[in-house]
């Protein structure tokens, strides 16, 4: 529970058809095993007590008798655990019967949800039996107890005040209008389904996309169980088919006709997640009539929830090759796209590009090309200038000239060694004093050249910074940080390797042998600023020396940006991603050096150039990311300290 995840977990028991008493031992057996295995979360098909498929012994006093003892004997067996559990179950209420729903918590009966939508199409009989739910909020007796009775309730932890938690049953999901679209608005962040929905060919298929869509709408965490075996096989087979959605997400799934047949499904739900979500996005709306609701509170113990699910340690590159040629391919598109128009907004006859050999430099090139390809226009008009000073090595400006050539752009080298040693002079700056002065003067001199070529061809500079650099303030105020158009500003560092490695493919495809050598060599070329003299001929200056891992600060990026999650959260994260590639104080220090760059170096950000979008993360100062210059970093580094002395104390 602690960062805001939550353990939940759909169960199928083994049932027999109105054994009820057999029925409520399946369903403690197995609520046990999920609180042995850590769920606090726990939700049982519809009618799991008496079975869905009783038909007309609905009907019989004893069998309602029977499945009303039952719930007291689940109570009773369930009275030790840590947990929140929904069962289901037929109840009279003013001489109406209903299809219920049992909310459970530490041995007390919280309050009964009627079902609201009953189908009674095809194979379905319901309002055969059952009533609808009624309007508004009552109370019905149950077991010598009175509780709420009604469909408008909200069960609400209140060791975790973010976890609310609301009940469907079935055919509410199917609905155009279901009761969770109200509870979500109303405030419920994990919506619990007990279903009855016998299988057919595609069912699955169908299900699965309706819990990830909904989920998705929803900004909720949407927990769905299926009835299994021990339902009548007459005329219908239920499959078991358990699923758990998580905003668009399918966490968990238990396949239908799993073996064993009585089993759980579990997930960890990022609770504190799709809060951040709502209240980011301010078109999630707010319930029509929030009084109507009945918020009963229930208390978890507040214990670290142990996280099964996977941590991708590369968020912003997708592990299907399949899904990353196309997402590579969609950014190149994007972003050649959004240079065209610029290029033909702006009347430009040119665009200049500074190439270095590197990736970043590299990316921007094979985009403009792309945008010169889109208007009919020739190569030629692209001019790609490499600009060689005292740490440019033979390797990167031999790949500049070789990439100019095979893309058949105009390339012009300029050596800007004399204008540098000329500026130093000018400013009384010693050469041999290699700090910031002697780096910064390079790349403003190469950023003043492409400008004054620009003016001189009615052209646009094109930028080559990218995500990673930006988010880190790695660029040089006034230098490589500014530009006309910027085309890959939103594009971080882990993922520009795979669009490059992605271009190489396709030349390697079209038979264009050299341009793949090429651009291969590019990726196998360490990053480097090369603002300093190499030694022995070979770069001297790697940048993820300097900076740290480019994938732990994309890591660190993506959590901190599009998630909202703080220090504490993103460490036990990085901790679980890359616990086989970096120790615990590496990935403390990196990030307490992601943290102290990305906020002392806004004042980079705020005046950064336009260019496209292409991700759920941006840093464009016009709309993503509205951040104050001078803002402290006080209350993240001082939670980071904590997670060190947490660590040190181990």
């Amino acid at each position: 529970m602690k960062d805001g995840f939550i353990r939940v977990a759909a169960a199928v028991p083994s049932i027999r058809i109105a054994d009820c008493p057999h029925n409520t031992e399946e369903l403690i057996r197995i609520a046990h095993e999920a609180s042995a295995n850590a769920a606090r979360v726990l939700v049982f098909p519809e009618l799991c007590v008496t079975a869905y498929t009783c038909g007309d012994l609905f009907f019989s006093r004893a069998l309602l008798t029977s499945a009303e003892a039952a719930l007291a004997e689940y109570l009773q067996g369930t009275a030790d655990l840590p947990m929140l559990s929904v069962i289901g179950l037929p109840l009279i209420w003013q001489n109406k019967l209903y299809n219920c729903a049992a909310v459970c918590a530490s041995g007390k009966l919280l309050g009964i949800v009627p079902k609201r939508n009953l189908p009674n199409y095809a194979e379905h009989s319901e309002q055969r039996y059952f009533t609808p739910a009624p309007d508004g909020m009552h109370h019905i007796t149950v077991g010598g107890t009175e509780v709420p009775f009604g469909t408008k309730q909200l069960f609400c932890c209140d060791t975790m005040p973010e976890l609310q938690v609301a009940v469907e049953i079935c055919e509410d999901l199917w609905t155009p209008l279901p009761p969770s679209c109200v509870h979500t608005a109303a405030g419920a962040t994990v919506v619990l389904n007990l279903s009855a929905g016998a299988e057919f060919i595609g069912k699955a298929a169908y299900r699965r996309r309706l819990i990830e869509t909904h989920s998705a709408r929803l900004l909720t965490g949407y927990v769905y169980a299926n009835a299994g075996y021990g339902e009548s096989s007459t005329d219908l087979v239920f499959s078991g088919h358990c699923l758990i959605g998580e905003n668009g997400i399918l966490a968990a799934e238990r396949p239908p006709f799993t073996e064993p047949a009585d089993a759980c499904v579990f997930a960890e739900l990022d609770i504190s997640s799709l809060v951040r979500e709502r209240i980011r996005l301010n078109t999630y709306p707010a319930a029509d009539n929030p009084s109507a609701y009945l918020h009963t509170p229930f208390t978890l113990p507040l214990t670290e929830t142990p996280l099964s699910r996977n941590i991708d340690p590369h968020p912003f590159v997708p592990a299907d090759k399949t899904e990353l040629a196309e997402r590579c391919e969609t950014i190149l598109t994007i972003a050649a796209h959004g240079l065209r128009q610029r290029i033909e907004r702006a009347f430009a006859r040119s665009c200049i590009v500074a190439v270095s050999g590197g990736l970043d430099s590299c990316l921007a090139l094979l985009t403009t090309v792309r945008a010169m390809d889109m208007l009919s226009r020739p190569r030629s008009e692209v001019i790609a200038v490499t600009m060689p000073c005292f740490g440019t090595t033979k390797r990167t400006k031999s790949n500049a000239e070789k990439l100019c050539a095979e893309l058949g752009v105009t390339l012009r080298t300029i050596d800007i060694t004399d204008a540098v040693n000329l500026h130093f002079r000018d400013i009384g700056h010693d050469p041999d004093d290699r700090n910031v002065v002697y780096e910064n003067s390079q790349a403003r001199e190469r950023t003043q050249i492409i400008m004054d070529i620009a003016n001189a061809e009615n052209g646009l500079v094109i930028g080559t910074g990218d995500l990673s650099e930006l988010a880190l303030g790695w660029a040089t105020y006034n230098g490589d940080h500014m530009s006309m158009y910027a085309v890959n500003s939103s594009i971080p560092k882990t993922l520009i390797r795979h669009i490059v490695a992605h271009c190489a493919e396709c030349a390697e495809r079209e038979g264009q042998a050299s341009l793949t050598a090429c651009l291969r060599d590019i990726l196998a070329t360490p990053v480097s600023p090369e603002l300093l003299p190499p030694k022995n001929g070979e770069i001297a200056q790697i940048t993820e020396d300097l900076v740290g891992p480019y994938e732990l600060h994309d890591f660190y990026l993506y959590l901190m940006l599009r998630r909202g999650y703080s220090p504490r959260k993103i460490f036990r994260l990085a901790r679980m991603a890359f616990r086989d590639v970096y120790d615990d104080e590496t990935i403390l220090h990196w990030l307490e050096i992601f943290i102290r760059r990305f906020i002392s170096q806004q004042f980079k950000r705020s005046c950064l150039p336009d260019g496209p979008k292409v991700g759920s993360v941006g840093i464009s100062p016009r709309g993503d990311l509205c951040m104050p210059s001078d803002a402290s970093g006080a209350v993240w580094l001082d939670e980071l300290a904590a997670c060190r002395d947490m660590v040190a104390q181990k």
